[in-house]
């Protein structure tokens, strides 16, 4: 681990670890969101939003590398992570849904819903004093995670 006193990750008000201990929890959102739209990408009918879940699944994969580099610059050796247990379970349900015969409609109230826990891991994030450059680093995802968003329910509203 690196123990510079320049570090990017040292804040007075928050210690290393903590930081360490945020971007990995976002980085288990990103893991589910990742897998989540991948998903939904092979189960939804209409070729735009199969296009839209699949290029959102590479977005995600690029914001977890981008936090990934953040951990392996400040000498973090170990960067995997894995999705949380609700984001399995909102997965293992809209998998469901879609064996049921579940329409578009439906598969997008579930990318919804993934969103909304996406956007709940980068809330959490912001309340802590993070440094400067993760915050800025979280902004950019957070705003484009919330256009995602309000894309998506645009598109579930106009499948009703």
């Amino acid at each position: 681990m690196a123990n510079s006193s320049s570090s990017a990750l040292e804040r007075p008000s928050i210690s290393r670890s903590e930081v360490e201990q945020v971007l990995r929890s976002v980085m288990q959102s990103l893991t589910d969101s990742e897998e989540g739209f991948r998903e939904l990408g092979d189960e939804v009918k209409d070729p735009s939003l199969r296009r839209f879940f699949f290029e959102e699944s590479s977005m995600r994969t690029q914001f977890r590398s981008e936090l990934e580099a953040v951990l392996l610059q400040e000498g973090f050796d170990d960067t995997r992570e894995h999705g949380t247990v609700a984001g399995a379970l909102n997965r293992a349900w809209g998998e469901f849904k879609s064996a049921l015969g579940g329409s578009d409609h439906t598969l997008l109230v579930t990318a919804e819903k993934g969103e909304d826990q996406m956007m709940e891991a980068y809330r959490k994030a912001f309340e802590k004093e993070l440094p400067y450059p993760v915050q800025q680093l979280f902004a950019a995802q957070a705003g484009h995670v919330e256009a995602s968003h309000n894309y998506i329910r645009a598109a579930r509203d106009s499948t009703k």
